[in-house]
C-alpha cells in the first residue's frame, strides 16, 4: 500500500473526491491539494496515468473506474461516503444518469459538500449547451471589456472564466460548505457557474457604471487602457512597460521620473485630454529601452513595471526572491498560493503518481481517521 507524505497545509484532513475533467475543476482541486486536502481523482479506465509535467494535476491520488459499471459506481460511492467534498464538471444530469447525483450522494453522506462546476450553471436556457471559457465570459460583458486599440476583442487566456470565475469560486464555495457542514452536520450542493462567477467579479465595474464612471466604449475608461496613467507603453527596443499610477501621489512620482513636466499633465482626471496625453507619454517611453526604464522606476512608488513573458517571470528578481516558482517534476512550476504562516502549503506529490485503488484510498483514510481520534 502506497503511503503519501503527511500534508502540512490548513486543509489537511479534508477529503476530496474529484471526477477527472478539464479546466476549472482540476485547477480547483490542485488549489485544495496544495493547501493540504487529500484529493482523490477518479479517472476513466486507461486515463489515470499522467505526465509529471501536467502540473495542474499535481498532488492527487488517482484511481481508474468505469462509471458505467455498477461495481465501479459502488466503489465511487464508498469513497463519497467517506469524503468531505465532491467535485465534478460534467454537463447537468450526467452525474444523475451515472447514479452519482446529489440525491444519491447526500443520502450516502449527509455531510457531503457536492461541488458542481459548469460554464452555464445547472439550469437556464443554455445549461445543456456546449461552451468554453471564451463563451462564458462573452455573455457577461467581460470579454467586451478586453479590446485592442482598433476595437477587436482580446482573449485574456482562460484566466477570467475557467480560473477566476470558475475554479476560484468553486474552491471558495466548497470550503464555505465544509465550514457550514462542520457546524450544522448537513452538506449541500454548490452550483458554481463560470457565468455567475465572472459576473460577480465585475461588481466593481457595474458600480462604476451606476455612478457614471464607466462606459461601454472601449479604451475610454480608467482601467481599460483609456487613461494615460493606466496602460502599457512601448519602449525603444520594442518591449513594454506597464504604468498604473492611479493615485495622485503615485502619478506625481511618475511625472517626476518620466519627465512629464508640462502643464497639460496637471489635470490627471480630465478624460477629454487622455488621448493626447497618451500620445505624449508614448513618445517619451520610446526614447529608452525597457531595461533603462526599469532601472529608473525600480523600487519607486510610480507604479511602473516591465512587461515580461510568463516564461521569463521565474527569473524576475522579486519572484525569485519570494520563491514564487519551484523546480520539480522536470520543469519550473508555480508554487502553492496563498501562503500560511503556521500551516504552510506544499505540493503533495507529482502529477505522475502511480494509479492506485479505491480500497487503498479507503484503507488510508480509515487509518488516518483512527490516528486523529487516538
Amino acid at each position: 500500500m502506497t503511503e503519501r507524505p503527511s500534508a502540512t497545509g490548513p486543509l489537511r484532513g479534508v477529503r476530496v473526491v474529484e471526477f477527472a475533467g478539464i479546466g476549472p475543476g482540476p485547477f480547483a482541486s490542485m488549489l485544495l491539494s496544495d493547501m493540504g486536502a487529500d484529493v482523490v481523482s477518479i479517472a476513466r479506465p486507461g486515463q489515470g496515468k499522467r505526465d509529471a509535467r501536467d502540473f495542474v494535476n499535481r498532488g492527487r491520488q488517482v484511481i481508474e473506474l468505469d462509471l458505467k459499471n455498477p461495481a465501479h459506481v459502488a466503489q465511487a460511492l464508498d469513497l463519497i461516503a467517506a469524503a468531505d467534498v465532491l467535485i465534478e464538471g460534467f454537463r447537468p444530469q450526467v452525474m444523475e444518469r451515472l447514479g452519482l447525483g446529489p440525491d444519491v450522494a447526500l443520502k450516502k453522506n449527509p455531510r457531503l459538500v457536492y461541488g458542481r462546476m459548469t460554464g452555464w450553471g445547472q439550469d437556464g436556457p443554455l445549461a445543456h449547451s456546449a461552451g468554453h471559457d471564451i463563451n462564458y465570459i462573452a455573455i457577461t460583458g467581460a470579454l467586451d471589456s478586453f479590446r485592442s486599440c482598433d476595437g477587436d476583442t482580446v482573449s485574456p487566456l482562460n484566466l477570467v472564466g475557467d480560473y477566476g470565475g470558475g475554479a476560484l469560486y468553486l474552491a471558495m464555495g466548497v470550503l464555505a460548505g465544509v465550514i457550514d457542514a462542520r457546524a450544522s452536520g448537513k452538506g449541500q450542493v454548490v452550483d458554481a457557474a463560470m457565468c455567475d462567477g465572472v459576473s460577480s467579479m465585475l461588481t466593481l465595474f457595474h458600480s462604476m457604471h451606476a455612478t457614471g464612471r464607466w462606459t461601454d466604449q472601449p479604451r475610454t475608461n480608467m482601467l481599460d487602457g483609456g487613461a494615460h496613467f493606466y496602460r502599457t507603453y512601448e519602449c525603444k527596443d520594442g518591449r513594454y512597460m506597464s504604468v498604473g499610477a492611479l493615485e495622485p501621489q503615485f502619478y506625481a512620482e511618475l511625472r517626476k521620473l518620466a519627465g512629464l513636466g508640462e502643464d497639460c499633465f496637471d489635470d490627471q482626471m480630465n478624460r477629454k485630454q487622455w488621448p493626447s496625453l497618451h500620445d505624449k507619454v508614448a513618445e517619451i517611453f520610446k526614447t529608452k529601452t525597457q531595461a533603462e526604464w526599469s532601472a529608473i522606476f525600480d523600487g519607486t512608488d510610480a507604479c511602473v513595471a516591465p512587461v515580461i513573458s510568463m516564461f521569463d517571470a521565474p527569473k524576475h528578481p522579486h519572484l525569485a526572491a519570494r520563491k514564487t516558482f519551484v523546480e520539480a517534476d522536470g520543469g519550473v512550476q508555480p508554487a502553492p498560493a496563498p501562503r500560511f504562516s503556521r500551516t504552510p502549503s506544499a505540493i503533495q506529490n507529482s502529477a505522475a503518481a502511480p494509479v492506485t485503488t479505491a480500497a487503498n484510498i479507503l484503507s488510508q483514510w480509515t487509518k488516518h481517521a483512527s490516528a486523529r481520534a487516538s
